[in-house]
């Protein structure tokens, strides 16, 4: 039944890709001379980048390489680059479209766009590779942001940081990792919190760059606590939890566990561990029945979708990521129709709510509209 449901998903997924990448080349094919050396190029470049993102994802499943590292770089790239190729394509056609009704653009047949439509492609390109080029340097430098709950009569203070969706891979290798480690140590944390998608689905790229060894080094007196995302069960939720238990991080599946006296931590499974696993997660109500009723109860949950039972079942703080923010404009408008909370803090009733729009990055490595971050929460509880 699971791999139906791949199926479909996988064709609807490759289906879209195909169509929007077919608009754009259109459109783009248009304005290059038949039959000239630059139409020829701009064919056959231009189905190598739509075309390579999966072919890395296949070769890196039958064997890891620089080859399929090259295809998977330049493919998360061009996922970046389609997005905003066809949202500039889409928005040239409705000018052309409006100056059909209303001819104010002075479109004619005399202009320079007209004469050579070429320059329009081009320009559009290198816009876009500036754009792209940019995104990408904002999303290799996660920044800290600071959050400060007090709880009651505030007798206790520590120091939380809280990282989520760094998707170890080969997109973000030892390089991101490492810089993303040296931010959360120089804070100087109590206690660091990893809420989901620690890994990008496959293990391997994350054996063969041992960024294990790399995430251990995390320096936390309390302990490095972890929770599974959906990208762990993607990947096998099983083989992913052992490898990042054998670097010492203290993974919860759907349970808790004790900071202190007055402090507990407790890690759900994916809301989506039925869809890729078949494993059904546990009621919160049954995994906090042994929590002392006085205890601040912090609660990971990697997608920010479980609030009213969060809150019913006396969560303090619920600390969730997965929504990236949309990691790219426009699309944090639909993180935040889907999300009752797409990046930032809420309060719900009593109950606190954080969703970090990630450390690390998803597909392409490029941030437009939002920033790569790990999160210090000062807790005075």
């Amino acid at each position: 039944m699971r791999i139906i449901q791949f199926l479909i998903f996988f064709s609807i997924v490759l289906t879209v890709h195909l169509l929007v990448n077919y608009y754009i080349f259109v459109r783009g094919l248009r304005t290059f001379e038949q039959g000239s050396l630059m139409r020829q190029l701009y064919v056959a470049g231009f189905w190598t980048l739509a075309a390579s993102f999966f072919i890395g994802r296949i070769l890196e499943r039958i064997y890891l390489s620089y080859l399929s590292d090259f295809f998977t770089w330049a493919g998360s790239f061009w996922l970046a680059a389609m997005l905003y190729l066809f949202l500039a394509v889409f928005v040239i056609d409705l000018l052309r479209l409006l100056n059909l009704v209303v001819p104010v653009l002075g479109w004619t047949k005399h202009t320079f766009i007209a004469t050579s439509p070429h320059y329009l492609t081009i320009g559009v390109a290198a816009a876009t590779f500036l754009l792209v080029l940019g995104g990408h340097i904002n999303a290799i430098y996660p920044r800290v942001q600071h959050l400060r709950i007090v709880e009651g009569e505030a007798s206790d203070t520590l120091r939380i940081v809280l990282a989520t969706d760094i998707h170890l891979g080969t997109i973000v290798g030892p390089k991101r990792v490492k810089r993303i480690v040296d931010r959360i140590n120089a804070q100087q944390p109590d206690l660091v919190l990893l809420a989901g998608d620690i890994v990008d689905e496959d293990l391997a790229p994350v054996i063969r760059q041992n960024l294990g060894q790399i995430l251990g080094s995390i320096r936390a007196p309390l302990g490095v606590i972890g929770a599974t995302g959906n990208h762990e069960y993607i990947g096998g939720a099983d083989e992913a939890v052992d490898y990042l238990r054998s670097h010492g991080i203290v993974m919860l599946r759907d349970s808790a566990m004790a900071i202190n006296e007055r402090l507990w931590v407790i890690g759900r499974n994916d809301i989506e561990s039925n869809r890729f696993a078949g494993e059904t997660r546990k009621p919160l109500a049954e995994i906090v029945q042994h929590i002392p009723e006085d205890a601040f109860t912090i609660v990971l949950d990697h997608q920010p979708r479980a609030y009213d039972e969060a809150q019913q079942n006396g969560a303090n703080l619920i600390l969730s990521g997965h929504t990236h923010h949309g990691q790219m404009w426009p699309l944090n408008y639909i993180t935040s129709a889907m999300f009752p909370l797409s990046w930032g803090y809420k309060q719900f009733g009593r109950m606190h709510a954080y969703v970090s729009s990630g450390a690390g990055s998803w597909g392409p490595p490029v941030r437009i509209g939002n920033v790569p971050e790990i999160v210090l929460i000062e807790l005075s509880y």
